[in-house]
């Protein structure tokens, strides 16, 4: 790689790299099955990205909100990773970095062990995990790593890149589109991961 910098690359998890829908709604049916509260697990996987705190404080009292979500954490890890699937060019996207001499990172919102069981169930290997972080508080984790580039599908994503002085790249496979996440200020907006390897080439050269 003379002549050029090794990229390090953080990525999103949920709808970013995998599409976590079918499992996260399952689980948020047996929560309700199990604390008979109804929820509305279609819409919740409408809005996927932030803590599962804030998701459990639409359904629960404030009181109940810490004690509901450890308990979904669990149930999760039991029942909701085999719901999910790697979001088409997530492979290859993490393998690009890798071969220009870079590194990935996942930086998410999600539960760290359960984010682990994802990326293990998938077979996407990375070389940093970083859980429960959301918004700005990711810029912290990607400045720690001197990540140069973050990638999501959230909003709040372009703001953890923000906060790092890295690059924000969207990727319109979440709840925004190309046109949002442009507006938002995402440096550089792609239809999904498969577009990513390209991009990458450009960037390193």
């Amino acid at each position: 790689m003379t002549g050029r910098t090794a990229p390090i690359v953080g990525f999103d998890l949920d709808m970013t790299l995998i599409d976590s829908r079918p499992g996260i709604k399952a689980v948020y049916d047996l929560l309700a099955a199990e604390t008979g509260t109804a929820i509305d697990s279609d819409l919740v996987v409408t809005r996927l990205g932030p803590p599962v705190e804030q998701e459990i404080a639409n359904w629960f009292p404030a009181e109940a909100v810490q004690v509901v979500s450890d308990l979904y954490r669990a149930l999760y890890a039991e029942h909701g990773v085999a719901g999910c699937v790697a979001l088409p060019g997530a492979h290859e996207a993490l393998a690009a970095v890798s071969a220009s001499g870079g590194r990935t990172l996942v930086v998410t919102g999600k539960h760290t062990p359960n984010a682990k069981l994802n990326l293990d169930a998938l077979g996407l290997a990375v070389d940093g995990l970083y859980g429960s972080v959301f918004g700005p508080d990711k810029g912290t984790v990607l400045r720690e790593e001197s990540a140069t580039v973050y990638v999501g599908d959230h909003l709040a994503d372009i703001l953890g890149a923000r906060a790092a002085d890295a690059l924000a790249v969207g990727v319109a496979t979440g709840p925004y589109s190309e046109r949002e996440l442009a507006e938002a200020g995402a440096d550089v907006v792609l239809p999904d991961l498969t577009h990513f390897p390209a991009w990458l080439d450009s960037y390193v050269a």
